[in-house]
């Protein structure tokens, strides 16, 4: 597998204080990669130190299998989380000069926007000022500027901060476009749900360490706890708990009249669930069994509270 970016051992302390401790990556080509952690963690140091803002006391960064160099700038678009637009600039004007200092020639930044601008429907902004914009608005057109000089790896932080439902699918389309025509992304977020929408791969950052990456498919079926949910038709639900109770963990159980249906959660030991269903099969008609499988934020929450436990 060919990697985009490497970060090995990175450390970066700020006086007494460890932004980040040994924390390597390898986000692979052409993937979006989420990296993840609470505020503070150290994510947006990192960012910084891949931008070459600043710059790790200890550690390397390769971009495309090269030591991170000033040139790669240009390689690299940054979507910062606060967003840098000058308010009192027109919008063609400004996001004109923007494209320049990327190094596109002003008839290439201007075609280019133009393309942009239509795809957004945003074509009437330019004239505007952009303090005349509102957040979601303005935000636009710093994604475009993100976007325009088609960099190899772009880095997106908080993207969606601001926009509407419909805007946020907007932007969550044009994400996945990109990385369909072969750009690599690292999306850092606290939205989990856009975590489980876009990301192939996640690191999650806590304490300036790294404590979990890899494929996300991979980590929640490591992050499996052997929960399953049922439903059984059944005409004598409570002697049933009752038996389930004896011979099983049950954690929720609800009846619905209605449809003459149990609906239970239970937890076993081990993920083999032949005996569970021998025993209710025997029991009732099995209308539904599924294991739970831990979203994101299941696993971002459980890795923090193990990591935490840890340290005590």
């Amino acid at each position: 597998m060919n990697h985009i970016l490497v970060a090995k051992e990175v450390t970066k302390q700020f006086g007494n204080h460890t932004a980040l401790k040994n924390v390597s990556l390898e986000i692979p080509e052409n993937s979006i990669y989420g990296l993840l952690g609470p505020n503070g963690a150290g994510k947006t140091t990192l960012i910084r130190i891949i931008n070459q803002i600043t710059f790790p006391d200890k550690g390397a960064v390769y971009l495309d299998g090269k030591p991170l160099r000033p040139e790669h700038i240009s390689q690299i678009g940054y979507l910062p989380e606060e967003r840098g637009l000058y308010k009192s600039m027109k919008v063609g004007e400004q996001a004109l000069y923007l494209a320049q200092l990327k190094g596109l020639s002003k008839h290439d930044a201007k075609k280019r926007l133009k393309y942009w601008f239509e795809k957004l429907e945003i074509g009437d902004w330019w004239n505007k000022k952009i303090q005349e914009l509102s957040k979601g608005m303005a935000q636009k057109i710093q994604f475009v500027v993100t976007v325009l000089h088609e960099p190899k790896l772009l880095i997106f932080d908080e993207p969606f901060s601001g926009f509407d439902p419909i805007n946020a699918n907007l932007i969550k389309e044009q994400i996945l476009e990109l990385k369909e025509n072969g750009t690599s992304i690292i999306f850092s977020t606290h939205r989990m749900e856009s975590v489980e929408e876009l990301c192939e791969y996640i690191a999650l950052i806590h304490k300036s360490e790294k404590i979990l990456d890899g494929k996300l498919i991979d980590i929640k079926k490591a992050y499996k706890n052997n929960i399953f949910k049922i439903g059984l038709e059944t005409s004598n639900h409570k002697a049933l708990i009752a038996e389930i109770q004896d011979k099983f963990q049950l954690l929720t159980n609800a009846y619905d009249s209605n449809e003459s249906q149990l609906n239970l959660t239970i937890q076993l030991p081990t993920s083999e669930s032949r005996e569970v269903l021998d025993f209710l099969s025997s029991r009732a008609n099995i209308n539904g069994f599924v294991e739970t499988i831990p979203s994101a934020n299941d696993i971002f929450i459980k890795a923090i509270q193990n990591k935490n436990v840890g340290h005590e």
